[in-house]
């Protein structure tokens, strides 16, 4: 009988055996990890819930419980968003300074009306709502009440806008605990005005640190989306009701009352020249040089939002427009023409259910771009525009799910910060 003998392995087959072993061992591991991870995080979740663990149905049925407000055609995770929206509502606290002049730059909007209506309505609606508290130890985010819209209308430079927030956060930050327990990662300020965000970018602390909630939220530049909150620029009030549920004036764009697209404003930037140069002499599109004179007529360029299927809306001096907005308003289907626009409410809307989302250098073939969406698509389209028409409505004192509330839900989602 021959007995073999095994050959011992040499040094360096033995360590690279062991390495491979010790590897493989943490692979294991970490898969180990990750699956218990998972497996405590559902279980967290739905203990959270108060689920009945024998029955899959009571599970069912309530992550399928939706509020009849929430329309889960146009919500990306509409269950989740449910859940946390109630959440929201009943524990969100917001603390808002009591420092500075209501009569300067401080505590109060400039007005509620205008392209700039959504910073006063912020301003308004924190005060009217069921998040504001009196005690900075129940609040999860602080407020900084400094305006900026105010400033550019006492005509303050942007020199003395940026000395004057720098001030006053200094200020804040001397007098108060609060900042330094997290940095400012749990304070915030809200500016809808551009000039306002160049007079924040001369404070590097306060864009670095805080969350800025902004209507120019452009991410190739200072805005950090997963830190930081679009504001919808929101023209009110509307000068006409709203527009949706009508179909018929706008699936007909050869008649002579309808556009298949329709864009009217001022040269202010590189892409509203070129969509100018190209479009305006078009029979299909509906493209103006200039706002439309008031002399034609009372209310003409409100009007022209009722009888269009698509309304292009092309970033200005910023990429943001007031007119997107507008046409979300009046029933219009957007059409996005703006590079790095961090689209309001991105993380919660799905902005591809209810809008065209195009990059500039469309702009070149725009009108078949538009045409080829078929009349399936677009009554899909606008029928889920009228359903996201209150989240970009402000009201006073604020109602469910309006244009407020969504910013508050986006600030919710942002609370989450380590205190020192």
């Amino acid at each position: 009988m021959i007995v073999s003998k095994s050959t011992p392995l040499p040094s360096s087959s033995f360590a690279s055996y062991s390495l491979c072993s010790l590897q493989g061992s943490l692979l294991t591991l970490a898969i180990l990890t990750l699956v218990s991870f998972t497996y405590l995080s559902l279980k967290s979740f739905h203990s959270s819930l108060s689920l009945p663990p024998q029955t899959n149905s009571s599970i069912s049925f309530l992550l399928n419980l939706q509020d009849s407000e929430v329309d889960a055609d146009v919500i990306h995770f509409p269950n989740i968003f449910h859940l946390n929206y109630m959440e929201m509502e009943k524990n969100f606290k917001i603390y808002v300074y009591p420092d500075g002049d209501p009569n300067t730059f401080y505590q109060t909007p400039r007005k509620l009306t205008g392209k700039y209506a959504s910073e006063g309505y912020f301003f308004q609606n924190i005060r009217e709502s069921r998040f504001l508290t009196h005690d900075p130890e129940q609040a999860h985010l602080f407020f900084i009440p400094i305006s900026c819209h105010k400033m550019r209308g006492k005509g303050t430079s942007y020199e003395n806008m940026t000395i004057i927030v720098k001030d006053y956060v200094e200020g804040l930050i001397d007098k108060y605990p609060y900042w330094n327990r997290t940095l400012g990662a749990d304070h915030f300020f809200v500016t809808c005005h551009d000039v306002g965000v160049r007079a924040t970018e001369g404070v590097s602390f306060l864009v670095k640190n805080a969350i800025r909630v902004v209507c120019s939220p452009s991410y190739d530049v200072a805005f950090i989306p997963h830190k930081d909150v679009a504001l919808p620029q929101v023209l009110q009030p509307f000068a006409l009701p709203r527009g949706g549920n009508d179909i018929e004036n706008r699936l007909h764009p050869h008649l002579a009352w309808t556009n298949l697209g329709f864009w009217a404003g001022h040269r202010n930037s590189k892409i509203r020249v070129i969509l100018a140069r190209v479009w305006e002499n078009d029979t299909e599109l509906d493209i103006s040089n200039n706002r439309i004179s008031r002399a034609i007529g009372p209310l003409v360029y409100q009007k022209r939002f009722y009888r269009t299927k698509f309304c292009v809306c092309p970033g200005g001096s910023q990429v943001n427009s007031a007119r997107i907005a507008d046409s979300i308003h009046y029933g219009c289907v957007p059409v996005i023409l703006s590079n790095y626009y961090d689209l309001p409410f991105n993380d919660i809307l799905d902005w591809r259910k209810f809008a065209v989302i195009l990059n500039e250098r469309d702009v070149y073939q725009l009108k078949q771009i538009l045409k080829n969406i078929s009349d399936a698509e677009f009554v899909s389209l606008h029928n889920n525009l009228v359903k996201v028409q209150k989240h970009f409505q402000w009201n006073s004192p604020p109602i469910r799910y309006d244009a407020f509330h969504m910013v508050m839900y986006e600030l919710w989602l942002r609370h989450h910060v380590i205190k020192y």
